[in-house]
């Protein structure tokens, strides 16, 4: 981990406000390690500007209080949703994911680019898609 840590990965103000102990298990830590080491951190790097992470792992009461889908792969340490500050620079990052070629499962440019879900795991679907609601 070069330009990422658990701690970031694992904060939110949500759980933090509703009490709810959101420590991932060695399992989920070393998901969220491989997400770091195969796609946040070369994505950083290519990047060369430092990039917010604004959701990465949540427990499954976490998960249902900020509405997540029951399956997410938030939930096993396997995904993150990222910024590079605005719209028009996630629309360039997300390009930048898919030039790259990096060994995402998913990457979703979700509602206009306003962030980047960005998953890594064992299915490697290198799935590229829009979620504009």
């Amino acid at each position: 981990m070069k330009y990422f840590t658990i701690a970031e990965l694992t904060k939110s103000r949500t759980a933090a406000a509703q009490g709810i102990d959101n420590a991932p298990s060695p399992t989920v830590i070393a998901n969220l390690n491989a997400l770091v080491d195969h796609v946040l951190d070369p994505l950083r790097e290519a990047w060369g500007h430092p990039l917010r992470v604004t959701s990465g792992y949540r427990c499954p009461q976490l998960n249902k209080a900020v509405g997540g889908v029951p399956r997410s792969q938030h939930m096993l340490g396997q995904a993150a949703d990222v910024t590079a500050g605005a719209p028009e620079a996630n629309a360039r990052l997300y390009a930048l994911m898919q030039q790259l070629e990096l060994p995402v499962d998913q990457a979703i440019n979700e509602h206009h680019y306003q962030w980047i879900h960005v998953s890594y795991g064992p299915r490697g679907r290198r799935r590229y898609f829009a979620i504009n609601k």
